[in-house]
């Protein structure tokens, strides 16, 4: 998410890209520490996973990897 640019981030990008079918979205909220994904729908990004800083995941596209939510933001103590 870009500071101050939240009305970009979470409407006028996301419609962009939803136009461009790109398959999925992702979106890292720096203050809150954590990560969203979004995958490409006919009818509209569907969330499909929401976590944060102390969680580790695997997440679409990328779920053949373990990720460490708080790495994302440079968590020292997550790795």
């Amino acid at each position: 998410m870009s500071p101050r640019h939240e009305k970009r981030d979470f409407v006028t990008k996301p419609q962009t890209l939803l136009a461009a079918e790109v398959p999925y979205y992702w979106i890292l909220h720096p203050e809150e520490q954590m990560l969203i994904v979004q995958r490409w729908t006919a009818k509209g990004y569907l969330t499909i996973l929401t976590a944060s800083a102390g969680q580790t995941v695997r997440a679409q596209p990328f779920d053949a990897i373990e990720i460490r939510v708080g790495e994302l933001f440079g968590d020292e103590d997550d790795a």
